[in-house]
């Protein structure tokens, strides 16, 4: 048996779409077309690969494994494309890059235009995500991870260092004062993060509502937040005490018109968590223009910004 590639074309793009409508309007098809074509894959398999209701399409259970299949060699195939095109002297093609949600907008984006300035061949496709995606399926090209990469298919640099701290607005303390121990936490609005808020840099990402008690006893937070962003903001317009990322905060002190958003650091003398940052990319991209004029740049903005820790 022989499965026409066409088809398999046309099956991934309805996945990737969700419907024959969508996939008809990315292929220059109409829905009639795209479902002929589905059907016949279905005939060739002698499977069903969707269970079709109103709400949309769920693939079956032989839809996902050919979905898996197939996905690997559209993610190989770009892959080649994408190494055949970089022969040429100039870095050029398609980059796509994922990080987390915080990092990506807040820091990367502003920088951004320098390196297509640069390199104005390079298409950066950013995808913004606080999960992990895969790159050894193509998902990305390169990662900026908060959390070590432990698999052998991926090289990994680490290009940044920050710590986690403690932060309160100047309005903030204006009305409820500044907590000079840690015992004085009791008496604050704490910010926390919530269940499910992604994956986190450090294992107790929560380590505030436990300073000054006892083990196993946790201060009640006045407010939790399942997204680094919310967080921000909650501590900027005053709502209570919380954990932030010191370049955010660098971010904002550059920004900051209202005295009383302005972010100080609460109780500095204490020992908070260090955070190291990895530029992350499959082996078999090693040799990448893309990817080594990308690592620079961001390297070479990262130290102009006092981000570097140690890079190894």
């Amino acid at each position: 048996m022989r499965m026409d590639w066409d088809k398999l074309r046309t099956f991934y793009a309805v996945v990737q779409a969700g419907s024959f409508t969508q996939a008809g309007e990315n292929l220059s098809l109409s829905q009639s077309a795209i479902s002929r074509q589905i059907l016949g894959l279905e005939e060739s398999l002698h499977v069903s690969l969707f269970h079709r209701h109103p709400r949309g399409l769920i693939m079956t259970e032989q839809g996902e494994v050919l979905y898996t299949a197939v996905k690997e060699i559209f993610a190989k195939l770009a892959m080649t494309e994408s190494l055949i095109t970089e022969n040429k002297e100039q870095p050029q093609g398609t980059l796509k890059v994922t990080t987390t949600v915080a990092f990506g907008a807040l820091w990367l984006v502003p920088h951004l235009d320098a390196f297509m300035a640069l390199y104005p061949d390079i298409k950066v496709d950013l995808i913004l995500d606080d999960r992990e995606l895969d790159l050894t399926r193509r998902e990305a090209d390169v990662g900026i991870r908060i959390i070590p990469s432990r698999s052998p298919e991926l090289v990994q640099r680490k290009v940044m260092s920050y710590g986690l701290n403690i932060y309160a607005a100047q309005g903030y303390l204006k009305k409820r004062g500044v907590p000079d121990k840690l015992q004085d936490l009791k008496n604050h609005a704490l910010i926390s993060f919530s269940q499910g808020g992604g994956i986190h840099p450090v294992e107790d990402i929560n380590w505030i509502l436990s300073l000054g008690l006892p083990r196993g006893h946790f201060h009640e937070p006045y407010l939790s937040i399942n997204n680094i962003q919310g967080i921000m903001i909650a501590i900027q317009k005053g709502i209570g005490i919380g954990v932030l990322p010191e370049y955010l905060v660098s971010i904002l002190k550059e920004k900051a018109e209202n005295t009383d958003e302005e972010l100080i650091r609460i109780l500095p003398e204490i020992s908070t968590p260090q955070v190291q940052a990895y530029y992350v990319y499959p082996e078999e991209l090693r040799n990448s223009k893309r990817i080594g004029v990308f690592r620079d740049f961001l390297i070479a903005k990262i130290a102009e910004c006092n981000l570097v820790g140690t890079p190894s």
